[in-house]
């Protein structure tokens, strides 16, 4: 029951960033360039969720953007599945504990999800190769993100020990061995 429960939650919460990035965002942006409050959502689940959570939840939501905004399926699949993936990595080789490993984590998922997204729509859609201004708006959503998970981080870290405990179970020792 409390897994169905945490699922909704995070079913809530998708809806709510997706409310976020299309409509306030879309007001609040720096230079045209909006936060990509996704990667930090599927970065979140994957982390603190089960191992294959923040995959499926990264493929779904990815599948869902490209149905909704984007011009060839597949592309915010990929790239979100990824992150999904990514998250699980990074959750078994770091802490999550450290604000500055949950920054980095963000600094990274988000440059690759971005990077990946870039090459894809070069390679299916031939969009224009454009490096100085995909560099400009690669570093003012790095820095938006960023700011964004300092921000966010006290409410993201106590959700998900709460569905980290729920879904792993308290098995501290165990990682470690």
């Amino acid at each position: 029951m409390k897994k169905a429960i945490i699922n909704i939650g995070l079913i809530l919460t998708t809806i709510l960033v997706y409310i976020l990035q299309v409509n306030f965002f879309n007001w609040f942006n720096i230079a045209g360039v909006m936060p990509n409050l996704f990667v930090i959502v599927i970065l979140f689940i994957g982390l603190f969720g089960s191992k294959t959570m923040g995959s499926i939840y990264g493929l779904i939501i990815g599948l869902l953007l490209d149905l909704v905004i984007g011009t060839k399926v597949g592309i915010n699949m990929v790239g979100l599945g990824l992150i999904g993936f990514l998250a699980t990595v990074f959750d078994k080789n770091f802490s999550k504990d450290s604000r500055m490993t949950i920054m980095v984590m963000t600094v990274v998922a988000t440059a690759i999800f971005e990077v990946l997204s870039y090459l894809l729509n070069y390679v299916f859609i031939s969009i224009n190769v454009e490096i100085f201004n995909f560099i400009k708006i690669l570093a003012i959503e790095l820095t938006y993100n960023l700011i964004l998970t300092i921000i966010l981080y006290p409410l993201m870290q106590k959700f998900g020990y709460y569905i980290e405990n729920e879904y792993k179970g308290n098995k501290i020792l165990t990682k470690y061995f």
